[in-house]
Formats: C-alpha cells, structure tokens, sequence
C-alpha cells in the first residue's frame, strides 16, 4: 500500500479545510492510497506526516504570499493563506532532506519555486506580455476541458510520464506563474507564450510540478499518468 499525503485547501478568515475529490480520486484511480493532511506547523506532527506518507501531492488553491520570494504583496495578488503557506514550506523543507516522492499542481508548483529560490508573476494580465503567443491561463468552466497546448521537452521525466507526446492539450486554472525558474529545477513543459508549464529536479527519484489541472482531465488523458508515476514511485 503506498500512502499519499495531500495538502488541503484552508480558509483562513472562516477557519475551515476542505478537499477537491478529483485530487483522491485520482490517487486512488493510480493504485494510491491518499491522506488529507491537517494543517499544521508543528515539528514533530510534520516529521510524523513524512514518516507516515510514502509520498506527496501539493495542490492548487490559493496566491502565495510573495514575502516567500522576498517580493511585497502588489494589489493584483490574489487571497493568500499564511496557515498554508507555513506548513507547506515547513513541510516541503522536510522532504527535500528525503527523497519521497513529491507532485506539485498549479499553486504546488509555484510553491516549490518560490520556495527554492524562484520567483512568480503575481498576476499574469498584468505583469506578463508576450511577443510569441496570446494565451488565456485562467479558463471557465468546465474544467475538464482542455484550452492551450504545452511543449513538453524531450528527455526529462515529464516526457517519459507521458510516452513520450512532445505536445499535451492542458487545461488551465492560474493567474500566477513562475517568473524566475529556482536554482536547481529544470523546466519540463512551456507555453506557447513563453510560460513555463512543468519544473523537475533530476537528482530525485520523482520530484515534478504542473501548472494545470491533471486530477480534472479525462482517464484517458496522457498528464493523468503523472499519478501512475508518483505511486510507482513510492512503491
């Protein structure tokens, strides 16, 4: 059994978590056992969790705050969550001394740059103007529904999650994006418009992140196999 921790969504002011089932139905549609993890920022409690889980999804929901990459919040940032944020570096501080498996999906991703030394745009129509393409990264309804092409790069593990498709169909949920890539991750999947789409790390078993949605695509899409990989992985 391989046991995934998912970090929740919280609401700071109401004081209230809640959980997507498309991110655990995933997990368990790859052979994945997954846990909602507590928020939490206490030590011993985040050493338990890392001890406990085989390995990690960090999901999407709310803006980081930008003190994370040493940028004051403008007006266009969006809800931040300081509950979130705290446990998530703490916890993503942990695993780095490990080599779990870990999966970071829109906000995850922007997390684990931000954290490592990146930076973001901390809103894309107004920060980001591209000469190569227009593209639209926050879609409507229905979010199953893909909206933009992604290139993925030959030979990162990315490529090999999907089989080797040199272009994925993505659906997209985000007005923030990585700005400046973090020291040590490598860019996986671009835009056409120049965002990057996917980071990894090459010195870990299976450290990826994903600027779309792959819990909201179809079975059948090649991005859903991500999970697949994160479960082997672990197991």
């Amino acid at each position: 059994m391989c046991i995934i921790g998912v970090t929740p969504l919280y609401d700071s002011d109401a004081g209230n978590l809640w959980m997507l089932p498309d991110y655990l139905d995933a997990i368990r549609e790859a052979g994945g056992t997954p846990i909602v993890l507590t928020p939490t920022t206490d030590d011993k409690e985040l050493a338990d969790i890392v001890s406990l889980c085989d390995g990690f999804v960090f999901t999407g929901g709310h803006d980081l705050n930008p003190h994370i990459y040493n940028e004051e919040a403008l007006p266009v940032c969006g809800t931040v969550s300081p509950e979130r944020d705290d446990m998530e570096t703490k916890l993503l501080s942990l695993l780095l001394a490990t080599d779990k498996p870990v999966l970071g999906i829109c906000r995850g991703l922007q997390l684990i740059n931000a954290y490592l030394g990146g930076t973001l745009y901390q809103d894309l129509p107004s920060q980001f103007h591209s000469q190569k393409a227009v593209i639209c990264h926050k879609q409507g309804k229905p979010y199953s529904a893909p909206t933009h092409i992604v290139e993925v790069l030959p030979g990162t593990l990315l490529a090999d999650c999907v089989e080797g498709k040199t272009q994925l169909q993505v659906n997209t949920l985000h007005h923030q994006a990585i700005k400046d890539l973090a020291p040590g991750l490598s860019p996986s999947a671009v835009a056409p418009d120049g965002i990057i789409e996917a980071v990894e790390r090459s010195d870990r078993s299976f450290f990826v992140g994903v600027q779309w949605h792959p819990e909201y695509l179809s079975k059948e899409h090649p991005s859903r196999r991500l999970f697949s990989s994160l479960v082997k992985a672990c197991c």
